[in-house]
């Protein structure tokens, strides 16, 4: 039996919310007050339509500790900058009407007060089918296209081998990425696919392509140790009269936060001074780690908080 929060190893949702919570000042201080109401939000995480996500200042807060949890990094290198925005809590909504999503929400919330505020909401939404069945970013590429499959998503994926309480659970970074779609309108098609470093049209990685090109920085293969994580992500927009913002939702689970941060490192040009084309295009404007509990006889394990 899976002890992993089953959403986590499914495919994107047709729609999707990321609710973010902070801790409010009076439960800072009564952990008692905080362990009320993660027992209430208990049975209402199934792992599927409901995957939970724990942030290093909420488990410090209930005096427990998760190893391996830590803070998201800032990263800076030259113009480019990856922000750390810690959350308490994130609960990533997973269906197929939003209306659905917006009274779970309300659930939720309910569920957590006092202790919990919610910050903000994403909207996410699946878009398009590449050529290997994942779903497009905005741009029109594929996403996902380098996930690990079966046993080998298993292994990059969750933590296996520390024990009850830890097996199955698994390290999350979320960015929200806003991207500049002006910029990349402007972009010729050859010059759009050796940023990316893939064909739009087929998917097809190009062997030529400039070694800023977002595959070769990315490439999981290429890093020692290897550095495979498991992406869930999605598009988010918010519409305006006269433009209106969007992005993608990155979303990368896996055993530990070290692969992630690996390619994120040299992404930012960190490792040898090349920064990702990426970053012509896009930008993250923030950036959170957090603990996605494991599951136990269909409901959330949190025995490692003491609960």
């Amino acid at each position: 039996m899976s002890l992993s929060q089953p959403g986590i190893l499914q495919a994107v949702p047709t729609v999707g919310r990321y609710a973010f919570f902070s801790i409010t000042a009076p439960a800072a201080a009564q952990p008692a007050v905080l362990r009320q109401s993660l027992q209430r939000l208990a049975p209402l995480v199934d792992g599927q339509a409901v995957v939970a996500a724990l942030g290093a200042r909420l488990v410090a807060a209930l005096g427990a500790t998760v190893p391996g949890l830590r803070d998201f990094p800032v990263l800076l290198s030259g113009a480019v900058e990856v922000p750390a925005t810690p959350t308490a809590l994130c609960l990533w909504l997973r269906g197929s009407d939003q209306g659905d999503l917006v009274l779970l929400t309300r659930r939720l919330e309910k569920a957590l007060a006092p202790a919990f505020h919610l910050d903000r909401v994403i909207e996410s939404f699946r878009h398009g089918r590449g050529p290997t069945g994942h779903g497009r970013d905005l741009t029109g590429y594929e996403d996902g296209t380098e996930n690990p499959e079966g046993e080998a998503a298993d292994a990059a994926a969750f933590v296996q081998g520390q024990g009850a309480g830890l097996d199955g659970s698994s390290f999350v970074a979320i960015q929200q990425w806003l991207h500049d779609l002006d910029a990349f309108e402007a972009m010729s098609r050859a010059e759009q696919d050796n940023t990316v470093g893939r064909r739009r049209s087929d998917n097809e990685e190009l062997e030529d392509a400039p070694e800023s090109s977002h595959v070769k920085r990315t490439a999981q293969e290429s890093f020692q140790p290897e550095a495979f994580v498991l992406r869930r992500s999605m598009p988010w927009a918010l519409h305006a009269p006269g433009g209106g913002r969007a992005g993608l939702v990155f979303v990368a689970f896996g055993r530990s936060f070290d692969a992630f941060e690996a390619q994120m490192r040299r992404m930012a040009g960190l490792d040898d001074g090349i920064v990702d084309a990426i970053f012509r295009i896009s930008r993250p404007v923030s950036g959170a780690y957090l603990w996605c509990p494991p599951m136990q006889a269909g409901r959330l394990d949190l025995r490692q908080l003491g609960l």
